[in-house]
């Protein structure tokens, strides 16, 4: 993937004098929340390949529409990654640098990945048979084993030295970037995945933090309209959320 670079921000001079939030170090959670979520959307995604029957059109619609949604959701979390965070990282953190070196070449490894399958699926797609719903399962595991290790070794290796590395006003970047790059209508299918993704402990409190009129949304429209999404794609499972 051809990720577009921001200018330097240069390194930090004074490790606790940011002027718009007091402190450097951040809170690298939402980044461990999100690659749940992806880890989850990916491994369900062989299933939702399994169930569609072959030559049923209406299904491999809905199953590819699945399918190029969560490719996008990745895609835009890694390009928002390469825009805000391998540079800075990089040159804050000198010792971090084969490390930031690993997760772009990983990048554009998944990338690869990403590229077979959105062939595999438009096959599939035109297709409606078993035979290209077999190649679209293949790529997808490939894809799931390079995710895994990538995310695996992200969160090891580079979230602990990012949360002393940036501002909580820079980190937000990484935020901002993920909330512009999901299109209206995947808002509730991806904020219902995110929440299945949680322990059912952290789903209240993740939901109260949603300002008040995205939490109204969720519980009139918002939550009806995932669990629809979600009986297409797997008829035989309830929901938890």
């Amino acid at each position: 993937m051809a990720a577009e670079r921001l200018p330097a921000t240069g390194s930090p001079t004074e490790p606790d004098a940011d002027p718009r939030s007091g402190s450097w170090g951040c809170d690298t959670a939402d980044v461990v929340m999100f690659h749940r979520f992806l880890r989850m959307v990916f491994r369900d995604a062989g299933s939702v390949v399994d169930a569609v029957a072959d030559g049923d059109r209406r299904r491999t619609t809905i199953a590819v529409r699945h399918l190029r949604q969560i490719a996008h959701a990745l895609e835009s979390h890694h390009h928002g990654e390469d825009m805000f965070l391998w540079d800075d990282l990089e040159r804050r953190s000198p010792a971090c640098a084969l490390h930031v070196e690993q997760m772009r070449a990983q990048h554009a490894e998944i990338e690869k990945h990403l590229t077979a399958l959105g062939a595999s699926v438009d096959a599939w797609r035109a297709s409606a048979r078993r035979r290209e719903a077999i190649a679209v399962r293949e790529q997808l595991d490939r894809l799931t084993a390079a995710l895994d290790d990538h995310l695996g070794q992200e969160e090891i290796d580079i979230l602990p030295v990012a949360a002393t590395s940036f501002t909580p006003a820079e980190w937000e970047r990484l935020e901002r970037h993920g909330r512009r790059t999901v299109p209206p209508r995947w808002l509730f299918i991806q904020l219902g995945f995110m929440l299945e993704s949680m322990p059912a402990a952290e789903q209240g409190a993740f939901l109260r933090a949603l300002p008040a009129p995205a939490r109204a949304a969720w519980r009139l429209v918002g939550r009806s309209s995932f669990r629809r999404h979600r009986a297409r794609l797997f008829p035989a499972r309830r929901t938890t959320t």
